[in-house]
């Protein structure tokens, strides 16, 4: 009998194909899977039915209410993406008053005020982003969802250069596809949600105050992995570009 169209959809989203599952038990009075036995989920039938591929070589589909058995959680580790920060200083006159106009520091200058964004951005966090960082604002229902733990906005240095940096943590690998669709997010987020506000707040430093934007519109800003980055400063090299 083909199950309610809502639960199939759930079960299809809850265990979508490549997922891990573990076997507490199975009520199968002929040859049923040993308990503790692993596999991989392959496709969900219209009764809602797991067929597997256990480690074992079997293939006996699991039958959600009569067969009892877990999902296994991927592996949770840190996925960086990087970008570059726009840092402005209202340097102290002589008279200890602020100047006008900004002065924008190159990304290597920008090292020497670390510890002072670091801290801003900590301070700048939300009591309710607390365990999931800023994809508590992510509303989709989707594979990033369930597979992006959270994530926070810091910074660091990267090649004697501060750039900023989307910290992540990921149960998994994401696909490319997953990432490019996060990417989107957290440029939302760098523009118009937690970077809009936090570029307007001034950071004191010895030197006078300092104002840091995690985005800008021009054509040099991007989002990048670790390998895209990588490969960037490469093609720089080849160009004869760094400095």
């Amino acid at each position: 009998m083909k199950k309610h169209p809502e639960w199939l959809k759930f079960m299809k989203e809850q265990y979508p194909p490549g997922t891990r599952i573990r076997l507490i038990e199975m009520n199968d009075p002929y040859s049923p899977v040993s308990p503790g036995t692993e596999g991989t989920v392959n496709f969900i039938d219209d009764q809602c039915q797991l067929h597997m591929d256990w480690d074992n070589g079997r293939t006996l589909a699991l039958i959600p209410g009569e067969n009892r058995f877990c999902m296994i959680q991927k592996q949770l580790h840190t996925f960086k993406l990087y970008m570059p920060l726009t840092v402005r200083l209202y340097e102290k006159n002589e008279w200890g008053d602020m100047e006008n106009e900004p002065v924008e520091l190159d990304n290597r200058t920008a090292l020497a005020h670390e510890n002072d964004i670091v801290a801003a951005l900590l301070k700048a966090r939300m009591p309710q982003e607390a365990e999931r960082g800023l994809m508590e604002y992510y509303d989709e229902d989707d594979s990033i969802n369930r597979n992006v733990q959270s994530y926070v906005f810091t910074v660091e240095p990267v090649n004697g250069k501060l750039m900023g940096i989307a910290e992540c943590r990921v149960h998994g690998e994401l696909t490319e596809e997953e990432i490019d669709l996060f990417k989107e997010a957290i440029i939302g987020q760098d523009a118009d949600g937690f970077g809009e506000g936090f570029e307007q707040r001034p950071i004191k430093t010895s030197v006078g105050e300092i104002y840091v934007s995690l985005w800008n519109g021009g054509s040099s800003w991007s989002i990048m992995t670790q390998e895209e980055l990588e490969q960037g400063q490469g093609q720089q090299m080849g160009g004869m570009q760094l400095g």
